[in-house]
């Protein structure tokens, strides 16, 4: 029988987000009970995003010198290696350590992509990023609800220990099943640690660089929301927290809806610039409605706050990483790629510090401020389908070549 690669990333996306789902909600209290002060909090969480940083061009520039495969099981070692420390971790240093560790290893994100890039046609690569997608939704709605159970009902040490598990399961499956998609190695690569230099060379290129722009804000804004709803749910709607991990599986059941099949059907009949600015005007409109619920229609409220921040984080996610490859040279995308993955890590260490800064003024600050940067989003959107496609890699040409979107026109 025929493997599908698609179905094999899909497996693997799906158990890496499971098993940093796991870690992920219980992560605050256990440094809480360790002593850390609320900036060691902040530290040991953003050191995951900067490492990601650093570690995703780098991971996605070696894929193509190397092969997406080799690279995707050097990173599920590292990964595994973070949860095993993370179960002996009895002091703050350890927890950091293992942070930045599986900060590391989780960067191979944009391998990932890159390797759903290989074996997509530009008329299905939108979809199959979607499907992608879907395997992050998924990760994060099974992942917090387990990590939490475990935690209570095991140990702490558990966590790591089940997290590690299932690193290794998934490193025998991507080992066996997970075919080389890669065509064409580029040994001319350069994995130099120069992301700065990376993006100097990127931003040459002004398609690329506006979805670089449109990502970087679209997490910023998002994730100053994550940070802060539960704040404002719990102290002005008596939400508790373990309603708060409810309302958090249900835009993860949405989202993973949205990006597994509905963006399919929308790119097809929108296009993807299209997909670009509704999904930067849905997420505008959902987060300034976030602290504007009152308490009597709390809940249709929230209903239409979870559709438009679902509907929007699938529209924004595949479409940016579609884009993004369809107009990056065939031997570039992994490192295209995984620039993309640095600036979004960035944006998460830069949403969330701004976001908890500017709520202590007002909670009101964080979502209108978020709605503002989305507006900053749209305008690049608009200025995006404007501009023709610097290249279709899934052609298989090596030259720039001016392809229009296939909803746009002339």
């Amino acid at each position: 029988m025929k493997r599908s690669p698609l179905l094999v990333v899909f497996i693997t996306i799906f158990i890496d987000l499971l098993g940093f789902g796991i870690i992920i909600p219980i992560l605050p209290n256990y440094t809480k009970e360790l002593g850390a002060t609320a900036l060691q909090v902040g530290l040991i969480a953003g050191v995951y995003s900067l490492m990601n940083f650093f570690f995703s061009p780098l991971w996605g520039t070696m894929s193509d010198r190397y092969g997406r495969k080799p690279i995707i099981l050097i990173s599920i070692i590292i990964t595994a290696s973070s949860y095993f420390l993370f179960a002996f971790s009895n002091t703050l240093m350890l927890v950091f350590l293992s942070r930045l560790l599986a900060g590391i290893g989780s960067a191979n994100i944009s391998t990932v992509q890159a390797c759903v890039a290989d074996i997509s046609t530009p008329e299905n690569r939108t979809k199959n990023m979607g499907i992608i997608g879907a395997a992050f939704g998924l990760g994060f709605i099974f992942g917090p609800p387990l990590g939490g159970f475990v935690k209570h009902n095991f140990g702490i040490e558990y966590v790591g220990f089940i997290a590690a598990a299932l690193c290794i399961i998934n490193l025998v499956m991507a080992f066996v099943m997970l075919p080389e998609t890669i065509h064409e190695k580029n040994p001319e690569a350069s994995f130099a640690f120069h992301p700065f230099k990376e993006f100097r060379s990127a931003f040459k290129k002004e398609i690329i660089r506006d979805l670089f722009f449109i990502n970087f804000l679209y997490i910023t804004a998002f994730a100053a929301m994550q940070i802060t709803i539960p704040i404002l749910w719990k102290n002005h709607y008596g939400i508790t927290d373990e309603g708060v991990g409810y309302i958090f599986m249900f835009i993860g059941i949405a989202s993973a809806i949205v990006q597994g099949g509905l963006v399919g059907w929308l790119n097809k009949n929108f296009g993807e610039r299209r997909l670009l600015i509704s999904g930067s005007v849905m997420m505008m409109i959902g987060l300034a409605l976030c602290p504007l619920a009152p308490q009597y229609l709390f809940i249709p409220a929230l209903a239409l706050i979870i559709i438009l921040i679902s509907l929007a984080n699938g529209c924004i996610t595949p479409t940016l990483t579609s884009l993004i490859s369809k107009n990056s040279l065939r031997h570039e995308q992994g490192q295209m790629l995984g620039l993309n993955m640095s600036f979004a890590s960035l944006a998460r260490v830069a949403g969330p510090a701004y976001g908890g800064f500017v709520y202590d003024f007002h909670f009101y600050l964080p979502y209108f401020i978020g709605a503002g940067i989305m507006l900053c989003a749209w305008i690049f959107a608009i200025r995006v389908l404007n501009l023709k496609d610097n290249t279709d890699s899934g052609n298989g040409s090596s030259e720039m070549e001016a392809v229009p979107d296939s909803k746009q026109s002339d």
